[in-house]
């Protein structure tokens, strides 16, 4: 099988692995790809904002599966383009993919599905903001209507800072504060069928504690062994199936990956956001314990065989990433430092580039990500932050406590 990958940061690189370790992928490409794919992929040009341009690589390419990682394309149209080329694309349409693209949609659709969220009001001037964060009360949380590179959210106790981003954005969806731990829950799904994949936590502030601004995401751990039992049965059929029930109803089938994110509310869990694509950092862990061959999983939802899919096998264990940000990152990351520890094993890329003279220097937000696995948390977590420790580069940041506290507890209960 030939498989395209489509994009250039961790989270592709993550595929990338975990579609090298299947037996039936025999020529793999990336594109664009990044300094750490190289190793595993082909690597190929490719504008991603380019819907037309991905179809015909895909094509000239003879690609039998293309995966979309990022959200950009997805919502542009990609997804329908290489459909209409005649190849098995893992992603969904544009129409399905605005649950990301737009946060209103998103809250749309959940109302008429019955999927608990958090009350919201779409404001598109000073003035109706300014009523919505009265309504509500603080922490106030202002959400960009549309895509923002995970950085479109505030959450604040400074209304003068919520009044400040709602008018940067100019429409946003401002909603009711969430109380309770979250949770990332990964579907994958061919429209009618939902296979989940193990739920993980991510840590969107910057720094330790919980502290600092919102990220992208600077680490991530699964599987969460405080998770309720039933915890998964419980969100498929209560939040992710009534979701693609009412988009189908709509005449639009989600085929890909829908990303669940979950706030364990003192009133049960409720959706704290859509992604229309595997999420970045907890890709990364996700897929270091999927024992099944990955792309087999992925055509099934693309070709809409998911049903005759085998149960999923994971590995034993835990796993951890841990982000490595640049200086200054998120409000104005620097670039050009070099990297040293770039090609160790567990190391994975995002905002890396090569030098004509072969030096691996930084050149995004997120640089790198460093993932292990261990026979728990604790032995994860150790292992993952001895990959942090032989990584360096001027003004790098990264955070202490990802999965601290879960690890803690866990010990404590022995």
């Amino acid at each position: 099988m030939r498989v395209l990958v489509v994009g250039s940061g961790a989270r592709e690189h993550a595929l990338c692995l975990a579609l090298a370790r299947d037996t039936a992928v025999d020529d793999l490409i990336c594109a664009p790809g990044n300094p750490g794919t190289e190793a595993i992929a082909r690597s190929a040009v490719l504008d991603v904002r380019d819907p037309d341009g991905l179809a015909g690589l895909a094509a000239e390419l003879g690609a039998d599966l293309v995966v979309i990682g990022p959200e950009l394309p997805l919502v542009a149209g990609a997804a329908d383009a290489v459909r209409a080329a005649g190849i098995a694309c893992f992603g969904p349409s544009a129409a399905a993919a605005r649950l990301e693209g737009s946060k209103a949609f998103a809250k749309g659709v959940m109302s008429a599905a019955g999927v608990p969220t958090a009350a919201a009001r779409l404001c598109e001037t000073p003035e109706s903001a300014a009523a919505a964060l009265a309504e509500f009360g603080r922490p106030y949380v202002v959400k960009a209507d549309g895509l923002a590179a995970g950085k479109g959210v505030v959450v604040t106790d400074d209304r003068d800072a919520a009044l400040a981003h709602a008018a940067e954005c100019g429409r946003v969806v401002i909603e009711q504060f969430l109380d309770g731990p979250e949770v990332s829950m990964f579907c994958v799904t061919d429209g009618t069928a939902i296979v989940p994949l193990l739920p993980a936590q991510d840590f969107k502030r910057l720094q330790d504690g919980d502290c600092g601004p919102n990220t992208g995401g600077m680490g991530a751990y699964c599987p969460l062994p405080w998770l309720p039992a039933g915890f998964v049965d419980d969100a498929v059929a209560r939040i992710a199936r009534p979701t693609i029930t009412e988009l189908s109803r709509r005449g639009i089938p989600f085929v890909g990956l829908l990303y669940v994110g979950l706030a364990l509310t003192s009133d049960g869990p409720k959706v704290v956001e859509f992604n229309a694509r595997f999420g970045d950092p907890e890709t990364q862990v996700v897929l270091a314990l999927l024992e099944t061959p990955l792309a087999g999983l992925l055509q099934a939802a693309a070709t809409r065989r998911l049903a005759y899919h085998p149960a999923l096998r994971w590995r034993s264990g835990a796993a951890v990433t841990v982000v490595l940000a640049a200086d200054g990152y998120p409000a104005s990351p620097r670039s050009g430092a070099d990297v040293g520890g770039g090609d160790l094993p567990g190391v994975l890329h995002a905002g890396t580039r090569r030098r004509a003279d072969g030096r691996l220097v930084s050149a995004g937000g997120r640089v790198l990500s460093a993932t292990a696995t261990g026979a728990d948390l604790a032995a994860a977590r150790s292992a993952a932050y001895d990959v942090v420790d032989r990584i360096s580069f001027a003004g790098m940041q990264f955070r202490r406590d990802i999965a601290l506290a879960a690890s803690g507890a866990l010990a404590s209960r022995a």
